[in-house]
This record gives C-alpha cells, structure tokens and sequence, in this order.
C-alpha cells in the first residue's frame, strides 16, 4: 500500500531569497477529482507526467498512489479532465537524511512559499531549516488541491 506521511510549513521570503540553492523544476498540476475522500491529480513537469491518487487524511498520513505517465498524455489530460489547477517551481534541499520540497507558487497562488517534508513515521524527528516559519500541516487552505479552488491571492487577508 501507498503512503505519504508529510508535514507543511510556511518559508521566510526574505531568507529563501539569499538562500543558495539548486534550480527548480516547474510543475502544472490539476485535479481530475477533489474531495474530502479522494484526489486524483495529474502533475507534468518538462520531462515527466505522473497520475497520483491520494485518500483521506488522517493525522499526517494518507494513501498515496503515484504513477509516472507520458508527457503528452499528461498535458492531454489536464487540457480535458482537470477542472483546476495550481502552478509552482518546486527546490528540493536535501538535509538531515531528509529532503524538503520547496514550493514557489505562481499565477493566482503566487507569493506562496511552501515547505513540505516527507516521513517515514509519523514519530519521525527532523531538523528545520532556519527559513522554516509556521507549521500549516493542519491548515486545509494550504493543500494543493484546496490552493486550485481557493487561491492564496483570493483569501480575504490578502485582498
């Protein structure tokens, strides 16, 4: 069986911006389904597509199943399925035995910095960076798929 077990946190602008850091990788992503019980999601970058089915949350943990798909298949399927989407350049630093992804948002989520870390446990101990700010793994807002629907530009704190 598929698992993720993840944390999320928000990043210091000022900080990540004299940070020295490897190039990103730019993602489009949409959802083909979004619930409280099921996210089917297409991802496609310049030389990978992938499919990946998440299940409900429970704590930090959820199934997850992610396959690898052409790219053309992938841009197919978000021009025909997805009815939303978020954009982002994704960092991945390495540190601690583990590494983080950094989300940079774009388009109407942009300005958004998101940390996430992937566990092995849920009891998993890390270190955090020191442009690692608050822990927003329990904030729904802040997942993918809610950021497609309710964009970080559109939340009434950022009008």
């Amino acid at each position: 069986m598929g698992v993720e077990i993840e944390r999320k946190f928000l990043v210091d602008h000022a900080m990540w911006q004299k940070l020295d850091k490897p190039p990103g990788v730019h993602y489009q992503q949409g959802y083909i389904v979004s619930d409280e019980n099921c996210t089917v999601r297409i991802r496609v970058t310049d030389a990978h597509g992938f499919i990946t089915l998440k299940g409900r949350t429970s704590g930090i943990t959820r199934s997850e199943y992610e396959y690898e798909i052409p790219v053309a298949d992938g841009l197919e399927m978000l021009k025909k399925f997805a009815k939303n989407g978020t954009e982002k350049i994704r960092y991945r630093i390495p540190l601690g035995g583990f590494t983080w992804e950094v989300d940079e948002f774009l388009s109407d989520n942009e300005g958004l910095l998101i940390a996430e870390i992937e566990l092995k446990s849920e009891n998993d101990k890390f270190e955090k960076p020191e442009w690692i700010t608050r822990d927003v793994t329990d904030d729904m807002r802040y997942a993918n798929s809610n950021l497609a629907t309710l964009p970080y530009r559109e939340w009434p704190e950022n009008k």
